[in-house]
């Protein structure tokens, strides 16, 4: 038996003698106890590259959770600023989040001042846990507010409970830790010697995905709004919006490099992206229009 499976049947028949003399008030307290002690295990270091004079990232080179890469796919951003740094993304997990702040504090030397959660898809948020565990509960945490609600509501929870199988619980121990400040389209955060635009397009990927342009860099962080080598899922989002979104984007962000939240950063990714939903909007959309039927 692995140490983790031991750990997970020891604490369950700790809890089931509990439970039968513990009151029912206690409940609540004892599945925090539970939950604070079985935990996944640490996440290995992957490098910190700089992508831009203030930008650097910590690049995920898997799409997709698994219990070898632990959850690691997303890419993790710090921007680094005169009053600290900004991370945009926290990763899918606690672990994850730590690695990131051991990384982040390894080059850069500095404490994390912000985060910008860019849409509601766990992996971009879950490790939201470790950085107030760091930085404190108050640590600003922004997102759009449809994303807020959305992970106060059912997102949360469902979440943390997909990356717990998808990973085979490695992910264990994270805790639903929303954002707590809202931002609109057009919203303007100055860090001293950096500035970040914020731009919200409507449906995308998301309903709220926000896009954060780093304004002295040329470079626009646009989480799930596109990808690099990698084909989004479109379940919450729109084909539609996406090609609106990018024409907007080149209009208003006018970055030289746009960092994807999964995928490698450049001037192309939007290019790329495009010509792949075209390659499959188009066609069903003249299949409609003819009549075809839908098989």
């Amino acid at each position: 038996m692995n140490r983790r499976r031991f750990l997970r049947t020891a604490t369950g028949l700790g809890t089931l003698a509990a439970v039968e003399t513990a009151p029912w008030r206690n409940m609540a307290a004892l599945a925090r106890d539970v939950e604070d002690f079985v935990r996944g295990p640490v996440v290995p270091d992957h490098p910190l590259q700089q992508v831009s004079p203030h930008v650097w990232m910590i690049h995920s080179p898997d799409g997709f959770p698994t219990p070898e890469n632990q959850g690691m796919m997303c890419n993790i951003t710090g921007i680094d600023t005169a009053r600290g740094i900004v991370v945009v993304d926290t990763g899918a997990s606690v672990q994850i989040g730590e690695m990131a702040i051991r990384q982040l504090a390894r080059t850069l030397k500095k404490p994390v001042v912000a985060v910008i959660n860019t849409h509601y898809h766990g992996d971009h948020w879950l490790g939201n846990d470790a950085f107030t565990a760091a930085f404190g509960p108050d640590l600003p945490r922004y997102a759009h507010p449809g994303t807020i609600a959305a992970i106060r509501g059912v997102q949360g929870t469902l979440w943390r409970t997909l990356l717990e199988q998808w990973t085979n619980q490695a992910t264990l121990g994270t805790r639903v830790v929303p954002p707590n400040r809202p931002l609109e389209h057009g919203a303007e955060l100055a860090f001293g010697d950096v500035t970040l635009r914020i731009h919200h397009f409507g449906k995308v990927h998301t309903p709220y995905d926000l896009c954060v342009e780093v304004v002295e860099d040329h470079l626009t962080c646009v989480g799930d709004v596109a990808m690099d080598r990698r084909i989004a899922n479109m379940d919450d989002g729109s084909y539609v919006g996406t090609f609106q979104a990018y024409a907007a984007l080149e209009q208003n962000a006018r970055s030289r490099i746009w960092l994807p939240g999964h995928g490698r950063p450049g001037p192309d990714v939007l290019a790329w992206n495009r010509e792949l939903f075209a390659g499959i909007y188009d066609p069903c959309a003249a299949a409609i229009k003819a009549g075809q039927p839908l098989e």
